[in-house]
């Protein structure tokens, strides 16, 4: 910094920004690497299985091609593609009603910027994806949470209600949630169709783990509920489903066409989605099976595993999720951030430790999540198992562990 200029301040909405918990363990995890320790991370999902070959395909054939922007809805062969495959979920959409996004994440804002002001509350059942909140702060909005209910279901008409203020402006629903698996039967969502209705305001459906259900069909899609195509929008994506996360493909799905309309204006704003991406993902969304059949019944053979490993450990209880590949495990810890750091910076079952994300980030109420961490089961259920296997030796060790 020069002599006699002062530090000049990133803006207030940025220095506001919570931290992730995986970028403060981090550090942690790149030196016990340099230290020669092996770390199975369960912190994050980034799966291992291979995207569909078709997507690979894909790639190689569009090497020759004149790579010119795409337009900023998507292109035409993309959005034809999506259509198909919410044909195969019994849902009737346009190209029209669809905006192809760069991953999930770039929907979801999109999203809020569309149906809300700032200062306008949104309305999330907690726990949530931790990055809700960053998302939420950068569009100008205030979170407001209401609890899921016991065992992780939906939460309660009467508490959905009661959390409902004049300022609310949307509801934002994740289903299979991440991180807890909860999934919303047809009856919930017709239950929150009539909330919104009433007091009319939106329903945002965070659909990316859609088909991951491990007990009965995929999970119902807002889209599905009659009498919502005002109040519905849908983000979804390919990461998951396709295992093709590192595309940073997705979408934004609405029949209200003001709400398309601008979504549209502000897909203008950042151009074009890459054109290889959407090419490479076009056949795997229009003939979806058998592929998301066989990942399915991969994370349901891993989400076993997990669970029963876990569920051995003294003092640890586990939650089985309905949906996605997530599990929560409540330890007997009071810092489960601590205990995470402790397990990167002292701890290795022959040069092997695991990472796993501490909950507390995925709640803002005061004391919630403390002594819970969210494991991702991306690797295969040999792995998953010895990782349970460390934790177990790392909570024996632990010098802060609660008595069981």
């Amino acid at each position: 910094m020069t002599a006699g200029h002062t530090e000049l301040a990133v803006s207030r909405r940025c220095r506001a920004l919570p931290v992730s918990p995986i970028r403060r363990l981090a550090p942690l995890a790149d030196e016990a690497k340099r230290r020669g320790r092996r770390i199975i991370h369960l912190n994050i999902g980034q799966p291992d299985l291979q995207a569909p070959p078709s997507v690979a395909e894909s790639i190689a054939g569009a090497a020759g091609r004149h790579l010119a922007y795409a337009p900023s809805r998507g292109l035409p062969e993309a959005l034809d593609a999506w259509v198909t495959y919410y044909r195969h979920h019994g849902i009737e959409v346009e190209p029209g009603d669809i905006v192809i996004t760069s991953g999930a994440s770039e929907a979801l804002s999109l999203a809020m910027i569309a149906t809300c002001d700032p200062g306008d509350e949104i309305l999330i059942p907690e726990p949530f994806y931790a990055p809700y909140q960053g998302t939420t702060a950068v569009a100008g909005l205030q979170l407001r949470t209401v609890p899921l209910g016991p065992g992780f279901t939906p939460p309660s008409l009467e508490a959905i209600r009661a959390a409902i203020t004049p300022k609310t402006r949307a509801i934002l629903i994740c289903s299979p949630n991440n991180p807890t698996g909860t999934v919303y039967s047809r009856e919930d969502l017709l239950a929150l169709g009539e909330i919104v209705r009433e007091t009319g305001i939106f329903l945002l459906s965070d659909e990316t783990y859609r088909e991951i259900v491990f007990d009965g069909p995929p999970a119902p899609s807002a889209l599905s509920i009659p009498g919502l195509d005002d109040h519905v929008v849908v983000i979804d994506s390919i990461s998951k489903r396709f295992n093709a996360c590192g595309m940073r493909i997705g979408t934004i799905v609405s029949r209200n066409p003001a709400v398309m309309t601008a979504v549209a204006d502000l897909a203008e704003l950042r151009l074009a989605v890459p054109v290889i991406e959407q090419l490479a993902i076009a056949e795997a969304l229009s003939a979806p099976e058998p592929y998301i059949s066989t990942v399915v019944e991969t994370y349901r053979q891993r989400v076993d595993a997990l669970v029963t490993a876990l569920s051995r450990i003294e003092g640890v209880t586990c939650h089985r999720p309905g949906g996605g590949f997530y599990v929560i495990a409540q330890l007997p810890v009071d810092d489960s951030e601590q205990f995470a750091a402790w397990l990167l910076r002292d701890f290795h079952v022959d040069g092997e430790t695991v990472m796993v994300t501490p909950m507390s980030d995925f709640y803002v109420t005061p004391g919630r999540g403390q002594d819970e961490i969210r494991l991702a089961c991306v690797f295969d259920p040999e792995t998953l198992t010895r990782a349970a296997g460390i934790l177990e030796a790392g909570l024996a060790a632990y010098p802060s562990r609660r008595n069981a």
